[in-house]
Protein backbone atom coordinates (compact mmCIF):
# COMPACT_ATOMS: atom_id res chain seq x y z
CA UNK A 1 0.00 0.00 0.00
CA UNK A 2 1.43 3.37 -1.04
CA UNK A 3 2.50 5.73 1.72
CA UNK A 4 0.08 8.50 2.46
CA UNK A 5 1.47 12.02 1.84
CA UNK A 6 2.34 13.92 5.04
CA UNK A 7 -0.45 15.98 6.51
CA UNK A 8 1.60 19.19 6.33
CA UNK A 9 2.21 18.62 2.61
CA UNK A 10 -1.51 18.35 2.02
CA UNK A 11 -2.05 21.53 4.02
CA UNK A 12 0.64 23.38 2.08
CA UNK A 13 -0.83 22.24 -1.23
CA UNK A 14 -4.31 23.32 -0.15
CA UNK A 15 -3.07 26.72 1.03
CA UNK A 16 -1.01 27.17 -2.14
CA UNK A 17 -4.08 26.49 -4.25
CA UNK A 18 -6.14 29.03 -2.33
CA UNK A 19 -3.53 31.78 -1.89
CA UNK A 20 -1.61 31.64 -5.18
CA UNK A 21 -4.31 30.19 -7.43
CA UNK A 22 -7.41 31.83 -8.86
CA UNK A 23 -8.97 28.91 -10.74
CA UNK A 24 -10.91 27.57 -7.76
CA UNK A 25 -13.87 29.14 -5.95
CA UNK A 26 -11.80 29.31 -2.76
CA UNK A 27 -8.96 31.05 -4.60
CA UNK A 28 -11.32 33.60 -6.15
CA UNK A 29 -12.97 34.24 -2.78
CA UNK A 30 -9.55 34.74 -1.19
CA UNK A 31 -8.50 37.24 -3.87
CA UNK A 32 -11.74 39.19 -3.56
CA UNK A 33 -11.45 39.29 0.24
CA UNK A 34 -7.82 40.38 -0.01
CA UNK A 35 -8.67 43.18 -2.43
CA UNK A 36 -11.45 44.44 -0.15
CA UNK A 37 -9.04 44.42 2.81
CA UNK A 38 -6.38 46.31 0.83
CA UNK A 39 -8.79 49.01 -0.32
CA UNK A 40 -10.31 49.30 3.16
CA UNK A 41 -6.87 49.73 4.77
CA UNK A 42 -5.95 52.46 2.27
CA UNK A 43 -9.25 54.25 2.97
CA UNK A 44 -8.52 53.98 6.70
CA UNK A 45 -5.05 55.48 6.25
CA UNK A 46 -6.53 58.33 4.20
CA UNK A 47 -9.26 59.11 6.73
CA UNK A 48 -6.73 59.11 9.56
CA UNK A 49 -4.99 62.08 7.95
CA UNK A 50 -8.12 64.24 8.32
CA UNK A 51 -7.64 66.18 11.55
CA UNK A 52 -11.27 66.31 12.67
CA UNK A 53 -11.85 62.61 12.03
CA UNK A 54 -8.53 61.65 13.62
CA UNK A 55 -9.40 63.59 16.78
CA UNK A 56 -12.87 62.07 17.02
CA UNK A 57 -12.17 58.49 15.96
CA UNK A 58 -8.41 58.16 16.47
CA UNK A 59 -8.71 55.11 18.74
CA UNK A 60 -10.88 53.29 16.19
CA UNK A 61 -8.41 54.12 13.44
CA UNK A 62 -5.58 52.62 15.52
CA UNK A 63 -7.60 49.47 16.19
CA UNK A 64 -8.51 49.17 12.54
CA UNK A 65 -4.91 49.69 11.42
CA UNK A 66 -3.63 46.99 13.74
CA UNK A 67 -6.41 44.68 12.59
CA UNK A 68 -5.26 45.01 8.98
CA UNK A 69 -1.59 44.83 9.99
CA UNK A 70 -2.13 41.54 11.82
CA UNK A 71 -4.31 40.25 8.97
CA UNK A 72 -1.65 41.02 6.36
CA UNK A 73 1.06 39.60 8.63
CA UNK A 74 -0.79 36.30 8.86
CA UNK A 75 -1.23 36.30 5.09
CA UNK A 76 2.49 37.03 4.57
CA UNK A 77 3.50 34.19 6.90
CA UNK A 78 1.09 31.81 5.17
CA UNK A 79 2.58 32.74 1.79
CA UNK A 80 6.04 31.98 3.15
CA UNK A 81 4.81 28.71 4.64
CA UNK A 82 3.21 27.33 1.49
CA UNK A 83 5.62 28.75 -1.10
CA UNK A 84 7.59 26.17 -3.04
CA UNK A 85 10.63 28.46 -2.88
CA UNK A 86 10.40 30.69 0.18
CA UNK A 87 13.54 32.66 -0.58
CA UNK A 88 12.37 33.34 -4.11
CA UNK A 89 9.04 34.68 -2.85
CA UNK A 90 10.66 36.77 -0.08
CA UNK A 91 13.03 38.40 -2.59
CA UNK A 92 10.41 38.89 -5.32
CA UNK A 93 8.72 42.23 -6.01
CA UNK A 94 5.47 41.23 -4.36
CA UNK A 95 7.28 39.59 -1.46
CA UNK A 96 9.15 42.83 -0.71
CA UNK A 97 5.94 44.86 -1.06
CA UNK A 98 4.13 42.49 1.30
CA UNK A 99 6.88 42.89 3.90
CA UNK A 100 7.18 46.67 3.57
CA UNK A 101 3.43 47.10 3.92
CA UNK A 102 3.45 45.62 7.44
CA UNK A 103 6.95 46.45 8.69
CA UNK A 104 6.42 50.18 9.56
CA UNK A 105 3.70 49.38 12.10
CA UNK A 106 6.04 47.11 14.03
CA UNK A 107 8.96 49.52 13.73
CA UNK A 108 6.79 52.25 15.26
CA UNK A 109 6.51 50.15 18.43
CA UNK A 110 10.29 50.03 18.81
CA UNK A 111 11.15 53.43 17.40
CA UNK A 112 8.34 55.95 18.06
CA UNK A 113 10.11 58.46 15.83
CA UNK A 114 9.49 56.09 12.91
CA UNK A 115 5.83 57.08 12.71
CA UNK A 116 6.54 58.99 9.52
CA UNK A 117 7.40 55.65 7.91
CA UNK A 118 3.77 54.58 8.30
CA UNK A 119 3.17 56.26 4.95
CA UNK A 120 4.88 53.21 3.44
CA UNK A 121 1.66 51.36 4.24
CA UNK A 122 0.26 52.84 1.03
CA UNK A 123 2.44 50.25 -0.72
CA UNK A 124 -0.38 47.84 0.05
CA UNK A 125 -2.15 49.31 -2.93
CA UNK A 126 0.47 47.72 -5.21
CA UNK A 127 -0.80 44.35 -4.06
CA UNK A 128 -3.92 44.94 -6.13
CA UNK A 129 -1.70 44.19 -9.14
CA UNK A 130 -1.41 40.63 -7.92
CA UNK A 131 -5.10 40.23 -7.25
CA UNK A 132 -6.16 41.67 -10.60
CA UNK A 133 -3.29 39.90 -12.40
CA UNK A 134 -2.32 43.20 -14.03
CA UNK A 135 1.15 41.86 -14.79
CA UNK A 136 -0.33 40.40 -17.95
CA UNK A 137 -0.01 43.93 -19.33
CA UNK A 138 3.74 43.95 -18.59
CA UNK A 139 4.56 43.68 -22.30
CA UNK A 140 2.62 46.84 -23.08
CA UNK A 141 4.32 48.56 -20.15
CA UNK A 142 7.73 47.56 -21.47
CA UNK A 143 6.81 48.94 -24.89
CA UNK A 144 5.83 52.28 -23.32
CA UNK A 145 9.02 52.32 -21.25
CA UNK A 146 11.18 51.73 -24.31
CA UNK A 147 9.37 54.51 -26.16
CA UNK A 148 10.02 56.90 -23.27
CA UNK A 149 13.69 55.94 -23.19
CA UNK A 150 14.03 56.43 -26.94
CA UNK A 151 12.43 59.87 -26.76
CA UNK A 152 14.38 60.99 -23.67
CA UNK A 153 16.94 63.01 -25.65
CA UNK A 154 14.28 64.84 -27.65
CA UNK A 155 12.27 65.55 -24.50
CA UNK A 156 15.42 66.80 -22.75
CA UNK A 157 16.15 69.22 -25.60
CA UNK A 158 12.53 70.38 -25.50
CA UNK A 159 12.58 71.05 -21.74
CA UNK A 160 15.96 72.77 -22.01
CA UNK A 161 14.49 75.09 -24.66
CA UNK A 162 11.44 75.75 -22.48
CA UNK A 163 13.76 76.52 -19.55
CA UNK A 164 15.55 79.15 -21.62
CA UNK A 165 12.22 80.70 -22.63
CA UNK A 166 11.13 80.77 -18.98
CA UNK A 167 14.38 82.40 -17.89
CA UNK A 168 14.15 85.12 -20.56
CA UNK A 169 10.49 85.88 -19.80
CA UNK A 170 11.22 85.93 -16.07
CA UNK A 171 13.93 88.55 -16.47
CA UNK A 172 11.72 90.64 -18.76
CA UNK A 173 8.78 90.54 -16.33
CA UNK A 174 11.06 91.37 -13.39
CA UNK A 175 12.36 94.44 -15.22
CA UNK A 176 8.93 95.60 -16.42
CA UNK A 177 6.78 94.89 -13.35
CA UNK A 178 9.27 95.09 -10.50
CA UNK A 179 8.84 94.39 -6.77
CA UNK A 180 5.95 96.86 -6.45
CA UNK A 181 3.73 94.51 -8.50
CA UNK A 182 4.77 91.28 -6.79
CA UNK A 183 7.73 90.39 -8.99
CA UNK A 184 10.19 90.84 -6.14
CA UNK A 185 12.96 88.67 -7.60
CA UNK A 186 13.87 86.70 -10.70
CA UNK A 187 13.06 83.35 -8.98
CA UNK A 188 9.64 84.79 -8.07
CA UNK A 189 9.22 85.87 -11.69
CA UNK A 190 10.25 82.37 -12.81
CA UNK A 191 7.52 80.94 -10.60
CA UNK A 192 4.94 83.21 -12.28
CA UNK A 193 6.26 82.33 -15.74
CA UNK A 194 6.10 78.58 -15.09
CA UNK A 195 2.57 78.85 -13.70
CA UNK A 196 1.51 80.93 -16.69
CA UNK A 197 3.24 78.94 -19.41
CA UNK A 198 1.75 75.71 -18.11
CA UNK A 199 -1.72 77.35 -18.27
CA UNK A 200 -2.31 76.79 -14.53
CA UNK A 201 -2.68 80.46 -13.60
CA UNK A 202 -2.93 80.63 -9.81
CA UNK A 203 -3.47 84.41 -9.92
CA UNK A 204 -1.47 85.12 -6.76
CA UNK A 205 0.87 87.29 -8.87
CA UNK A 206 -0.51 89.29 -11.78
CA UNK A 207 1.07 91.91 -14.04
CA UNK A 208 -0.31 95.43 -13.57
CA UNK A 209 1.32 97.40 -16.41
CA UNK A 210 -0.05 97.31 -19.98
CA UNK A 211 3.27 96.04 -21.34
CA UNK A 212 3.43 93.33 -18.68
CA UNK A 213 -0.09 92.22 -19.53
CA UNK A 214 0.83 92.00 -23.21
CA UNK A 215 3.83 89.81 -22.38
CA UNK A 216 1.60 87.72 -20.10
CA UNK A 217 -0.81 87.16 -23.00
CA UNK A 218 2.07 86.10 -25.25
CA UNK A 219 3.32 83.75 -22.51
CA UNK A 220 -0.09 82.07 -22.35
CA UNK A 221 -0.14 81.64 -26.13
CA UNK A 222 3.37 80.18 -26.01
CA UNK A 223 2.16 77.75 -23.35
CA UNK A 224 -0.69 76.53 -25.55
CA UNK A 225 1.71 76.25 -28.49
CA UNK A 226 4.29 74.05 -26.77
CA UNK A 227 2.11 71.96 -24.45
CA UNK A 228 1.46 69.34 -27.15
CA UNK A 229 5.09 68.90 -28.23
CA UNK A 230 6.09 66.23 -25.63
CA UNK A 231 2.91 64.32 -26.40
CA UNK A 232 3.74 64.34 -30.10
CA UNK A 233 7.29 63.15 -29.46
CA UNK A 234 6.16 60.29 -27.24
CA UNK A 235 3.34 59.31 -29.61
CA UNK A 236 5.77 59.09 -32.53
CA UNK A 237 8.16 56.90 -30.53
CA UNK A 238 5.33 54.62 -29.38
CA UNK A 239 4.21 54.20 -32.99
CA UNK A 240 7.77 53.44 -33.99
CA UNK A 241 8.17 50.86 -31.22
CA UNK A 242 4.87 49.19 -32.16
CA UNK A 243 6.08 48.82 -35.74
CA UNK A 244 9.35 47.33 -34.47
CA UNK A 245 7.48 44.86 -32.27
CA UNK A 246 5.30 43.85 -35.21
CA UNK A 247 8.44 43.21 -37.24
CA UNK A 248 9.99 41.26 -34.35
CA UNK A 249 6.94 39.00 -34.12
CA UNK A 250 8.15 36.73 -36.88
CA UNK A 251 6.76 33.24 -37.21
CA UNK A 252 9.55 30.72 -36.70
CA UNK A 253 7.80 28.27 -39.03
CA UNK A 254 6.84 30.30 -42.11
CA UNK A 255 8.70 33.58 -41.48
CA UNK A 256 5.63 35.81 -41.76
CA UNK A 257 5.89 39.17 -39.94
CA UNK A 258 3.44 41.86 -38.79
CA UNK A 259 1.37 39.91 -36.27
CA UNK A 260 -0.82 41.79 -33.77
CA UNK A 261 0.50 42.29 -30.25
CA UNK A 262 -2.13 39.99 -28.73
CA UNK A 263 -1.77 37.28 -31.38
CA UNK A 264 -0.77 33.87 -30.04
CA UNK A 265 -0.63 31.98 -33.32
CA UNK A 266 0.52 32.82 -36.83
CA UNK A 267 -2.37 33.91 -39.05
CA UNK A 268 -0.65 32.26 -42.03
CA UNK A 269 0.38 28.79 -40.90
CA UNK A 270 -1.12 28.55 -37.41
CA UNK A 271 2.17 27.98 -35.57
CA UNK A 272 2.54 29.31 -32.03
CA UNK A 273 4.25 32.71 -31.79
CA UNK A 274 6.85 33.81 -29.28
CA UNK A 275 5.37 35.68 -26.32
CA UNK A 276 5.30 39.45 -26.72
CA UNK A 277 6.74 39.98 -23.23
CA UNK A 278 9.99 38.27 -24.20
CA UNK A 279 10.36 40.58 -27.19
CA UNK A 280 9.77 43.85 -25.36
CA UNK A 281 12.00 43.38 -22.33
CA UNK A 282 13.97 46.64 -21.79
Amino acid sequence: MADQPPQDSLLKQRLRTIIFGTDTPAGKAFDISLMVAIVASIVLISLDTIGSLSDAYGEYFIIGEWFFTILFTIEYLLRLYCSQNRLHYARSFFGVVDLLSILPSYLALIFPAANFALAIRVLRLFRVFRVLKLLRFLADGNLLLKAMMQSSRKVFVFFFSVTLIILVLSVVMYVIEGPQNGFSSIPKSMYWTIVTITTVGYGDITPQTPLGQIIASLTMLIGYSIIAIPTGILTAEISHEMVKVRDLRKCSNCGKKGHDNDAQFCNHCGSELEALASLTQP
